[in-house]
């Protein structure tokens, strides 16, 4: 493996700042955003698109639920897995900031190819987003570790801060994409979504000025990550790693050539994947000693996390989104949607003038009343325009895509909170540490299924009521919170620096094969029942995070103190004040 450092945080550090990050987050936070738009927008159209009648006035392809749930599993499992390459690439031949250029071109151009009305366009456009999510999702994802030094405690709330632009996408795409796609045209969906990306690529070019040392491929010092000062390894060693990944690979391919040659082609495939996997793993950890592949261990296994949250969470798209629209009374009164968001509003704002003259830090307050208006102005334009003649007077239909929304409003509402309870909860000396986070967010996330167990009990004529779809997403946003952002500043603080963007290819992997687990169970459903699915998933879900924190100790031994930083120190190596750092 070549010695490359990708990232240089000592310039990226001390490079102009904006409320206490450098500006770079905020052009990667932009970037983002419109990313998500596009790819959460084709998300809430997926399945719906694939189940439509062919004879219907919005046509789709007039698949069975079983069918485009299969395809939905695999098209978002691809999805991630490309982001391996797609690490391989930005590491190796042309560094992360190009990655991200060339990952957003072949997306504009996928998603633009969605918006034609044919079969061959269908499966060109999905293709073309699988490859242009490999390029950039890994890559802008690390850029934002590399803006920051080794241990500096601001790491965990930029990846918080990223994560709330990537919801603010994701959130405008359920109220934007998926109602003008569902109600008008599916086509007219995927063609807005395109545009939102090619908003995306136009402003990260621009941005790049501010990106200056972060996402590049030079020789030098890594310091970027864990540190790489560990010995070199012996020959021998690299000999017995090197022949231990031929046999894993001959075994695992194997196993994959005998699926594949009797007719279970998908599968085939997936396991001869898999055998690269674990052959470069095995290579990896040959190739590093010491603390280096004690962290990397940890990461292989914080990947197991990765899968069993995303396998439960991604029923969004797929199961929980056909419960949405075929199991869920929709109606809603428009005068009580009026009253909720008028006391929403109005109770943010009261509280942030409060917090004003007490000269508080009032800014979250007012954000929060101006995305409730925002949300609202959008529901009354977008959603609430036309009514359904079968619906009562003064009553309309909620289209299911909107409820792809729900989960991303929460994490914008609800994401400084929990970043502000981890940190406050590290400040006083208690567990806090990644590992823990995330374990307490699979607990968290499946505890969520219980309210879809309590809804399909109580399927009406119309169909369950629609909070307890709301209250769900609450808890799955909240276990969301306190894992994937936590997952990726984990990764960009363990990973040695030649394989930061590899690893970081590897975690959205796992959110790949999560995704497929997540269409599997999904497909379970047809045959073993809703209840028996939501109910099984919160049953696993809270022991695996049990078990996860019986053994916290020696996990994190592991990681050889790569989180142990004080935090007053690594503001004040910053020049930041701790008050500073709290307000951000």
């Amino acid at each position: 493996m070549s010695n490359l450092s990708i990232n240089h945080p000592d310039h990226a550090a001390n490079g102009k700042q904006l409320f206490g990050h450098p500006v770079g987050l905020y052009i990667l936070f932009f970037t983002e955003l419109w990313e998500r738009f596009s790819y959460y927008g084709m998300r809430a159209l997926f399945v719906l698109f694939l189940t439509a009648s062919v004879t219907a006035e919005n046509s789709g392809f007039g698949w069975d639920s079983s069918k485009a749930l299969e395809l939905y599993g695999w098209y978002t499992m691809m999805v991630y897995v490309a982001s391996i390459p797609g690490g391989i690439l930005a590491d190796k031949v042309f560094g992360q900031k190009k990655m991200v250029v060339i990952g957003g071109i072949l997306l504009c151009i996928g998603h633009g190819i969605l918006a034609i009305e044919a079969v061959w366009a269908w499966y060109a456009g999905i293709t073309l987003i699988v490859l242009g999510v490999g390029g950039l999702k890994p890559n802008i994802s690390t850029m934002v570790g590399g803006l920051y030094k080794q241990k500096d405690e601001r790491r965990d709330i930029a990846f918080t801060i990223f994560y709330i632009g990537i919801n603010i996408g994701a959130f405008l795409a359920g109220l934007i994409i998926g109602p003008l796609g569902e109600n008008v045209n599916w086509h007219f969906g995927f063609g807005l979504a395109g545009a939102g990306m090619v908003v995306g690529q136009i402003l990260f070019i621009w941005g790049t000025r501010f990106l200056k040392g972060v996402g590049e491929v030079d020789k030098g010092e890594e310091t970027f990550g864990a540190e790489s000062k560990s010995n070199e390894p012996s020959y021998l060693s690299k000999l017995m790693g090197n022949v231990a990944a031929l046999v894993a690979n001959v075994v695992v391919f194997l196993a994959g050539a005998y699926l594949l040659f009797n007719g279970t082609i998908g599968y085939g495939l997936l396991v001869m994947g898999v055998s690269f996997f674990v052959g470069f793993f095995i290579v990896m950890l040959s190739e590093l000693e010491g603390k280096e592949r004690d962290r990397v261990v940890v990461l292989i296994l914080s990947y197991l996390i990765v899968i069993v949250f995303w396998g439960a969470f991604e029923q969004a798209g797929g199961l929980m989104n056909l419960y949405a629209s075929e199991k869920t009374d929709r109606l809603i009164s428009i005068l009580n949607l009026d009253i909720i968001f008028g006391v929403a509003i109005l109770g943010l704002t009261v509280r942030g003038i409060y917090s004003k003259l007490k000269k508080a830090n009032s800014t979250f307050w007012f954000f929060g009343a101006g995305f409730l208006l925002l949300t609202f102005v959008l529901l009354r334009m977008l959603v609430f325009t036309v009514p359904n003649p079968e619906t009562p007077e003064g009553f309309y239909t909620v289209p299911a895509t909107v409820f792809q929304s729900v989960n991303s409003f929460f994490i914008f509402t609800l994401g400084t909170l929990v970043a502000f309870y981890w940190y406050n909860r590290k400040m006083k000396g208690k567990e806090s540490s990644s590992l823990f986070k995330m374990a307490i967010g699979v607990i968290i996330m499946g505890l969520g299924f219980t309210f879809m167990s309590i809804a399909t009990k109580e399927v009406g004529t119309n169909g369950s009521a629609m909070y307890w779809l709301i209250f769900a997403y609450m808890f799955h946003t909240i276990g969301e919170l306190c894992t994937s952002p936590v997952a990726m500043s984990f990764i960009t603080k363990l990973a040695p620096a030649k394989y930061v963007s590899i690893m970081m290819g590897f975690y959205f992997a796992a959110t790949g094969f999560g995704n497929k687990l997540a269409g599997e169970l999904g497909e379970l459903s047809t045959s073993a029942g809703e209840f028996e699915v939501f109910t099984g998933i919160t049953i696993f879900c809270v022991v695996f995070g049990a078990l996860v924190i019986a053994l916290l100790k020696p996990l994190k031994r592991l990681t050889h103190g790569a989180e142990d930083a004080s935090p007053e120190v690594a503001i004040e190596e910053e020049g930041y004040s701790r008050k500073d750092k709290v307000e951000v």
